[in-house]
């Protein structure tokens, strides 16, 4: 029988090894799987590279694994946020490597690591310091730049309900990246409100379907 449900995600988080790449759904607070993002803070992987919108905001999730030291590069559109200044410090300190990509390029490059392609021709970018380095090319007169497809090896997802195939649905702006995230990952991770019986979510409402998706904890379970 497939059950995707777990109740010890500590024994899921401790696998996740050093030096990961770990993709993190949420539009800074919004749709961010904080309970799931602490957690694994306590199981202690080290020099991760995190994938995400934001480098953090608010002060928890995102923003306490900053503080843990455990992560070695930020790859994000946006790495300064209101009221928030822990990324920026680490950064000036030396103690943490960026990566700036624009957010419809990230859109994109995780998308395009979830659909296989081995590269986007994008014109966001082109004639900026973000082209530096890379392919460019006219295409009917348009001038674009080669990017290569955005890869983790977890992805931590926040969703709204699941069932125990793993079947997830999302609520409102918490969707932001979350299904195209659990695509471009290896290994999906995803903290719900609520695990429902098999059969009782609506298919159209089914965001991301379950074979996207290796774990499921509800938040009281973490």
């Amino acid at each position: 029988m497939v059950n995707k449900i777990t109740t010890n995600i500590e024994s899921v988080l401790r696998s996740i090894p050093d030096g990961s790449t770990i993709m993190v759904s949420g539009f800074g607070v919004t749709g961010q799987p904080a309970e799931l993002i602490e957690a694994m803070i306590d199981c202690g992987p080290k020099e991760l590279t995190v994938i995400n919108n934001n480098a953090a905001s608010g002060d928890h999730g995102l923003t306490k694994l900053l503080l843990s030291g455990l992560v070695k590069k930020m790859i994000c559109s946006f790495p300064k946020s209101a009221g928030s200044t822990i990324f920026q410090d680490l950064y000036r300190a030396g103690k943490i490597e960026l990566e700036l990509v624009p957010q419809g390029n990230l859109a994109c490059r995780i998308q395009a690591a979830g659909a296989g392609l081995g590269a986007i021709f994008t014109p966001t970018g082109y004639g900026t310091k973000i082209a530096e380095g890379k392919e460019t090319r006219n295409i009917n007169g348009k001038n674009y730049v080669l990017e290569y497809p955005l890869e983790a090896d977890f992805a931590l997802i926040y969703a709204d309900k699941a069932d125990r195939w793993g079947n997830l649905t999302y609520r409102k702006a918490a969707r932001n990246f979350g299904p195209i995230m659990a695509k471009a990952a290896k290994t999906s991770i995803v903290q719900v409100h609520d695990v429902v019986e098999l059969g009782s979510l609506d298919p159209e409402c089914i965001i991301t379907p379950g074979i996207f998706v290796q774990h499921v904890v509800k938040v009281g379970d973490i």
